[in-house]
């Protein structure tokens, strides 16, 4: 079998066209990351046409269910019926699901397309790796990763333009129909460029254990997003039954997978001392960074009082330190160890975290922007780096599966972050207004739901507008303090990876 895959890999190699398919990817990349910005800047908007502020944890958490759920299956698959096939159907899903978005006129439409978005973004992300990585030695692989990192200043740039433009001008279903043509270019550039062996592979498909796997995921990560929408609590015995359901699957498809030959997600990846700890620090940080800053386009537009163009670029700093941090990293992750890399690194995003959790009413654009550019400087290290950790971690025949299942854990992370800090900000805010009571105007204080989704509406005293907006800045305080906490946790964790410098040599205590 290793054999057959290092012929595979080495055909691939010499008769796959490695700029047109290197194009294709990073186009397909800057496809991906175009979506994310754009969609961020315009969420306000979709939000006050179609649904409440709570409902930031559907148009995320459905996208993040769809993508956590089915990135080990297209990983897998990847690795039993080529790369090439697996990336242009998930590229497939991705487009069609950006077109049922973009025709949508009720929240039921937009959710269906996001998770149809989500299911090929599940495919796109760890292909891209994947087959980059079969093209490039290690020491190259590094220096590719630093090349990538001032090309996707090109979504960051355009994203908040683009958002912006059509909210304002045009109308924001546009957002998405944007995707189809970058998609379809990077498709048929990889298609053209990409050639994998024709050895013949014996397709073994677990389904027993993707099904497992897709409803435990289910049945766990829709719970925060049920309580702010439909009004159970954790209490509740829906709840806790569909809690317990989802730890009962999870059980199930860990024995599943002890017993197949082709599972799924190969449980002997976590014996893997790099495996187990990345992923559990990529699960972190998805907590962390996914669910604090994924609202913050809301308390730019409302708080600070920002277009949404300039609440779109506000974040760009954040990118800017992450991506200068990626480039350092990319270039020392092959003459240092990765364990003090990534540990000294992680120290930036406490700063970072801290420095938000004590922002005020007074806190200006200046000390916002230095705040994400230190956050960013350290997370940057990650932009590749662990998935070149992985890359190195794992034999040739589980590479595929092991780059999926480890940005699994940051899916998740990010699924679960962004339903429960989507879910405590609109409570905090929603309990902090509402103690204004008789301090509000009679519509404002008979609508709670409608003015937290709307922001601070116009037409107020000065005194009441203050007030409110120092509640709003102490909501947001309060989740960037747990967002801290997290990231502390982040870095210890960091400290646990193996005291190795990344080398190529696979047989290395993997």
């Amino acid at each position: 079998m290793e054999n057959i895959l290092k012929n595979e890999n080495q055909l691939l190699t010499n008769k796959s066209n490695k700029i047109l398919v290197m194009v294709g990817l990073v186009i397909g990349l800057i496809f991906s990351e175009l979506d994310e910005t754009v969609v961020n800047t315009a969420m306000p908007t979709i939000i006050r046409d179609l649904g409440g502020l709570s409902m930031y944890g559907w148009v995320a958490g459905v996208y993040m269910l769809a993508l956590s759920a089915f990135m080990p299956i297209l990983g897998k698959l990847a690795d039993l019926v080529g790369r090439k096939k697996i990336y242009l159907a998930s590229m497939a899903f991705f487009i069609g699901g950006s077109i049922v978005c973009g025709l949508s006129q009720s929240m039921t439409m937009l959710l269906i397309g996001r998770g149809i978005q989500g299911l090929g973004a599940g495919g796109l992300m760890p292909l891209a790796m994947t087959i980059s990585s079969d093209l490039f030695p290690v020491e190259q692989r590094a220096k590719v990763q630093g090349f990538m990192g001032p090309i996707m200043f090109i979504p960051m740039l355009l994203g908040p333009l683009m958002g912006g433009f059509f909210v304002d001008q045009v109308s924001w279903h546009w957002i998405f129909f944007v995707n189809i043509p970058v998609g379809v270019l990077a498709a048929v550039l990889l298609a053209c460029g990409l050639k994998e062996g024709n050895e013949k592979k014996k397709v073994i498909i677990d389904w027993a254990g993707a099904t497992l796997l897709v409803s435990a995921i289910i049945s766990l990560l829709i719970t925060p997003v049920l309580i702010e929408n439909e009004g159970y609590t954790w209490s509740s015995p829906f709840i806790i039954s569909l809690l317990c359901l989802g730890v009962m699957l999870l059980g199930v498809f860990i024995w599943v997978e002890s017993k197949v030959k082709e599972p799924i997600v190969p449980l002997h990846l976590f014996k893997n001392r790099n495996i187990l700890v990345l992923s559990i620090i990529v699960f972190t940080v998805g907590i962390g960074l996914m669910g604090s800053f994924s609202s913050f386009p809301y308390f730019a537009q409302n708080v600070l009082g920002l277009t949404p163009t300039e609440a779109g670029y506000l974040t760009l700093p954040m990118m800017v330190g992450a991506i200068l941090s990626a480039m350092v990293s990319g270039y020392l992750i092959t003459k240092v160890r990765y364990r003090e890399l990534f540990g000294i690194a992680f120290i930036m995003p406490i700063i970072g975290f801290y420095l938000f959790s004590h922002m005020s009413i007074h806190t200006t654009i200046i000390q916002i922007i230095i705040f994400f550019v230190i956050t960013g400087l350290g997370l940057g290290v990650m932009f590749g780096g662990d998935n070149l950790i992985v890359q190195e971690s794992v034999e040739k025949e589980h590479k595929g599966i092991a780059l999926a299942t480890v940005p699994l854990f940051q899916s998740i992370g990010a699924t679960i972050g962004v339903s429960i800090f989507g879910t405590m900000l609109s409570s905090t805010l929603t309990s902090k207004v509402g103690e204004l009571g008789a301090k509000l105007p009679k519509s404002m204080d008979e609508n709670m739901n409608g003015l937290v989704a709307g922001g601070i509406p116009k037409g107020l005293s000065p005194e009441l507008f203050t007030k409110i907006k120092t509640l709003f800045v102490e909501s947001f305080q309060h989740i960037y303090m747990y967002s801290f906490i997290i990231a502390i946790i982040a870095f210890v964790l960091c400290w646990f990876l193996k005291k190795e410098v990344l080398t190529s040599k696979s047989e290395e205590d993997v």
